[in-house]
């Protein structure tokens, strides 16, 4: 476990090029996306789920990220979930679900002693869209909860917690469990949750074994006295960070596993994540400790077709070798008040149809 590749340079495609071509040929995109749109809009999809990341409501004035470098709209971020939700109650095919991807609330609200009301206030507004929401946990939970607090009020698992843990067939040592589950929205497709922070310093307890874990991985990689601060400028080891962590071997035994069993029923697999395990989806710094490991995973399962994540603010694509579309949306709490950042997922038989919203922009990721 947790035994790093060499690094490589991330050698996506700029996105940047990508819109200035799209720009150059507006005519013949608009015709495509106009043909496109149509067709769609006449086929029934199976089913539909909404997205949105990184909410980090805090009621608080506008402030800056770590670095200082990006600003942040702690209230306005309500408002913005509102907006979300009040598109996904008036679609025409509501939404089965929303996968809410984590970081929910901000880590201030730790510090001005007001974590529960912001999360109350949050909740309240899923609420009231009447629509079940699968909650990922994200580094900004941690920072506000521990992981009991976390299973008690914001647990979203659709079966007894216990039954789970049998069916993982192991619990930890300091009995603090891992936040992975799965669930099925409509026949032949199946959603993983995943717990991303299963191996951190902020989400385990300091006597734990996976907390000395990730404490000897930390001090392998990252020297620096801060250990929020990447360990280098350039290259995958700015990953070795504070606000990220990584997926236990039980918890990636589990997923082969499942994924296994998914293969033999011939299902369609979107894994869900705060934190992204592909290089080319996200910014260095943004990516899971172990992501190579549950790349290898996934590539080794031909049900697995998506995998989704929050915590990169600017939010990426990637279509790896295997055929896996690699979604990282775009952050609420980063998002101008006139702007949306979040989208709505449009599942049919051969593929998936992403209508976003603002910033986040409209994809079709096609299975193959």
């Amino acid at each position: 476990m947790f035994k790093f590749k060499r690094p490589f340079r991330n050698k996506c495609v700029s996105e940047r090029r990508v819109v200035g071509w799209w720009t150059k040929h507006e005519g013949l995109s608009s015709r495509l996306i106009s043909r496109a749109s149509k067709m769609d809009d006449s086929i029934q999809p199976l089913f539909t789920f909404g997205v949105i990341a990184d909410i980090q409501y805090a009621d608080i004035d506008d402030g800056y990220n770590f670095t200082c470098t990006r600003k942040r709209y702690y209230r306005n971020s309500l408002q913005l979930l509102r907006r979300a939700n009040e598109k996904w109650k008036s679609e025409t095919v509501q939404p089965s679900f929303i996968l809410q991807l984590g970081d929910i609330i901000d880590g201030f609200n730790k510090k001005h002693e007001a974590s529960q009301k912001a999360l109350d206030t949050v909740l309240k507004e899923f609420d009231n869209t009447g629509i079940n929401v699968h909650h990922v946990w994200g580094n900004h939970e941690f920072y506000n909860f521990s992981r009991q607090d976390l299973i008690t009020s914001l647990n979203s698992q659709n079966t007894d917690f216990e039954t789970r843990q049998d069916e993982i067939k192991h619990k930890h040592p300091d009995n603090e469990q891992s936040y992975a589950y799965h669930f099925s929205p409509s026949p032949n497709f199946r959603f993983v949750v995943l717990d991303a922070y299963d191996v951190s310093l902020i989400g385990r307890q300091e006597n734990s074994e996976q907390y000395n874990q990730a404490l000897k991985i930390l001090q392998k990689y990252n020297h620096n006295d801060e250990l929020n601060q990447p360990p280098a400028y350039l290259g995958l080891e700015q990953r070795f960070v504070k606000f990220n962590g990584g997926f236990g071997q039980d918890q990636l035994d589990w997923l082969d596993r499942l994924l296994t069993l998914s293969d033999q029923k011939l299902e369609k697999v979107t894994v869900v994540s705060h934190l992204p395990i592909h290089p080319s989806s996200t910014c260095p710094v943004c990516l899971a400790w172990n992501y190579d490991e549950v790349l290898s995973i996934l590539h080794s399962h031909k049900s697995v077709v998506c995998f989704m994540a929050g915590h990169d603010h600017d939010g990426g694509y990637h279509q790896d070798i295997s055929g896996i579309h690699h979604l990282t949306f775009e952050g609420v709490i980063e998002t101008q008040p006139n702007n949306d950042a979040f989208g709505t997922v449009y599942v049919y038989e051969d593929r998936m149809k992403l209508k976003g919203n603002g910033r986040v922009p409209h994809r079709s990721l096609y299975y193959q």
